[in-house]
């Protein structure tokens, strides 16, 4: 697996996005991709994970790119396939762009279970700063995915909203991006906030269920073969 730039940006503040609990990373990703000047600056290749993309509204979607709001001098990673089995290849390739450019700080966005939260709740972890404007300490938990093997070879800044297992949590990424401007001054419209991701929520759903047929389809395909 490797993420290939066509551009090196100086020292960014590197935020990562993958499919978890609630689709609350790459909901803020998109968020921020369509409200930041943003530009693809990059996309990943691999031999890994199925070699599928996805047509959306006559729009050829990369699954995993790499944007660049220069202005904020932010480079946003984005997924919208489950690299389950490779998290650490992925989490070793984006710290080596991280090295290369000399990132200020890594961002993983993930999601916490919401049972018996009010489900307004932000964790953080790795950077005391963000408890200072309203994220709680991650006292405790299990972290596993490419957020933990980001937390081992990186040392990651940890975002965690209280998000709901089974349903695509578009207010939980709402309250991330919140946490976030503050963090970053990224200077967001919230007024068209919730129903605006509500609609990213929906785009991603898609995305992924397509993207989920076409792992089933291969599947098939193999198990035909075998036969």
């Amino acid at each position: 697996m490797r993420l290939d730039l066509t551009s090196a940006p100086k020292s960014p503040t590197i935020i990562v996005g993958v499919p978890g609990l609630g689709l609350v990373g790459p909901i803020v990703i998109e968020f921020l991709i369509d409200h930041l000047k943003t530009e693809r600056i990059g996309t990943f290749t691999y031999e890994e994970l199925p070699p599928r993309v996805v047509i959306h509204k006559g729009q050829l979607v990369h699954p995993m790119s790499a944007h660049y709001s220069k202005e904020r001098n932010l480079l946003l990673l984005y997924t919208i396939l489950n690299p389950a089995g490779n998290e650490w290849a992925l989490a070793r390739e984006i710290t080596r762009v991280a090295a290369e450019t000399g990132a200020k700080e890594i961002i993983a966005i993930d999601a916490a279970n919401a049972i018996g939260e009010d489900g307004e709740s932000v964790y953080s972890f790795g950077n005391p700063a963000l408890q200072h404007i309203g994220a709680k300490p991650m006292e405790e938990s299990v972290i596993g995915g490419t957020t933990g093997a980001l937390l081992v070879t990186a040392k990651a800044t940890c975002v965690f909203a209280s998000a709901h297992q089974q349903i695509q949590d578009a207010k939980a990424a709402a309250n991330v991006v919140k946490l976030l401007d503050k963090y970053l001054s990224l200077g967001v419209d919230y007024h068209p906030l919730l129903e605006q991701a509500v609609q990213f929520e929906q785009k991603l759903k898609g995305l992924i269920e397509q993207g989920k047929k076409l792992v089933r389809t291969k599947e098939e395909q193999d198990l035909s073969y075998l036969g």
